[in-house]
């Protein structure tokens, strides 16, 4: 965690009963918004990637919370079901209601964490303002059959993707770009030359550079959306 950040247990209600789930948050004093920060399927909150996005979110005024999946809560290495994941977001949302009740509440997720928010969206268990996914995992790498996105279309915020040129999971991007097109309000962000976790060959960076760096891109968009009315969809 970084220093200014807070420990937290979440409430999670799951099919089987309740659990927690570990949290972080943080709440600059010129916050005015707020960002609940999930992590990918690979790696928990504590990732180096997602400390320096945080670190970047909080600096941009924008309060943050992260937080684990119940399946790594647990110790498991492979996720559970996406019903456990939407009902954690679904808690995540309420605990933004109770940290900062006065801020508007946005959902970012780095690739499955991101997914999951989507679902949760699609599916009326969250309400947030806006999405943001980072590095969405359309489909495996290497196989664009099994794609991730009919639900895309029944989220009705605004979705912002922003996705490594180079990213496995999302070529073919004609297919990417159809599935943006699909979505009632949504546009990309390009990071030129980036990977799935945006890393950029011939160019090595610790991941927590990474993340600080991609920060001022979900700022901007943030601020940007709170300014104006939902409007075309763009790609």
């Amino acid at each position: 965690m970084t220093p200014h950040e807070a420990s937290l247990q979440i409430p999670v209600l799951l099919p089987a009963g309740a659990t927690a789930v570990s949290a972080a948050f943080a709440r600059p004093a010129d916050a005015w918004a707020f960002v609940a920060v999930a992590h990918g399927a690979g790696a928990g909150m504590r990732h180096p990637f997602l400390d320096g996005l945080v670190t970047g979110l909080t600096a941009g005024g924008l309060a943050t919370l992260r937080f684990n999946f119940p399946y790594l809560e647990a110790g498991r290495r492979m996720p559970g079901p996406a019903a456990h994941a939407t009902a954690t977001w679904a808690a995540v949302e309420a605990a933004a209601a109770t940290h900062a009740p006065d801020l508007p509440f946005w959902a970012a997720g780095k690739s499955y964490g991101g997914r999951m928010a989507s679902m949760a969206a699609a599916e009326g268990e969250i309400s947030p303002a806006g999405l943001i996914y980072l590095g969405y995992p359309l489909h495996p790498p290497g196989n664009p059959d099994k794609a991730r996105a009919a639900h895309l279309p029944g989220v009705r915020q605004p979705q912002l993707f922003v996705e490594g040129t180079n990213d496995p999971f999302i070529d073919p991007h004609e297919q990417f770009e159809a599935a943006v097109a699909s979505c009632q309000d949504a546009e990309t962000a390009w990071i030129e030359g980036g990977g799935h976790s945006f890393e950029v060959k011939g160019r090595k960076r610790p991941a927590a550079e990474i993340g600080r760096e991609i920060a001022p891109v979900i700022a901007d968009w943030v601020r940007r959306r709170s300014q104006q009315p939902a409007g075309p969809r763009t790609a």
